[in-house]
């Protein structure tokens, strides 16, 4: 594990005493709700993030079915379990630096104690149909938030080279955008929207923009000049 990493994990877990508190199910089965637009309960049922299914004494990084892991996540060598996982709600960033996760954390060590109680019974084998309920509210939810945010687009004919497509290829359920400033950024195939603007603050023809979309970070508008460019940018491959 990286040393880094040990570290705020250690700092972390020792300033948190929400290990060592009784949590609440149904209090945490409540605050779910905030988790349930990026995580589902089934088994590799993957949306923003990875199925939280069979999340006990997994390797972090490690669900072969989800393929937008972080780098700093995969090589962090975690094993979540209740230690590691109060640290991860209460600061990610401070834990795994660089993830990718937009989260801030849970700052109320009795909050955190409620959501692991609850998570640690609704992740076991056979437990997730019980909260098929719980699982509707979470996709109604990441509706809303794709619906919400994104602002006015800017003009897209002069562009920061962060937002300039140069290649967009697409596997399973996973789009990968790299920008001109060669970096690669995996979204989920619903939170990637491709949009046209043939106006004039619209993009040039083959030079395709991305824009931030949504509340969370995690989803995006990309915008060609036509249709028909669409399918000529995307490319099927793993």
């Amino acid at each position: 594990m990286n040393k880094l990493i040990v570290i705020g994990l250690s700092t972390i877990a020792l300033s948190s005493p929400s290990s060592a508190q009784h949590g609440d199910i149904a209090r945490g089965q409540r605050d779910f709700r905030m988790c349930a637009p990026c995580h589902s309960l089934e088994a590799d049922r993957n949306m923003t993030g990875p199925s939280l299914a069979g999340l006990w004494d997994r390797k972090a990084g490690s669900l072969q079915s989800f393929e937008r892991y972080s780098d700093a996540l995969k090589s962090s060598g975690i094993i979540w379990d209740d230690r590691s996982l109060d640290a991860w709600l209460t600061d990610p960033d401070r834990m795994v630096p660089d993830n990718e996760m937009p989260f801030n954390g849970i700052k109320d060590s009795q909050r955190r104690a409620d959501l692991l109680a609850f998570l640690k019974e609704a992740t076991k084998p056979g437990a997730a149909p019980q909260m098929s309920a719980q699982g509707q509210m979470g996709d109604m939810g990441g509706m809303m938030g794709g619906m919400m945010g994104g602002g006015r687009v800017p003009k897209l004919k002069s562009l920061e080279s962060n937002m300039q497509v140069k290649a967009i290829t697409y596997c399973h359920d996973t789009y990968r955008v790299t920008t001109a400033d060669g970096k690669t950024r995996a979204f989920w195939e619903r939170n990637l929207r491709l949009k046209t603007d043939s106006g004039k603050d619209g993009p040039h023809t083959g030079a395709p923009a991305i824009v931030p979309a949504g509340m969370m970070g995690d989803r995006a508008d990309v915008i060609f000049a036509a249709p028909e460019e669409i399918s000529k940018m995307i490319e099927a491959r793993c």
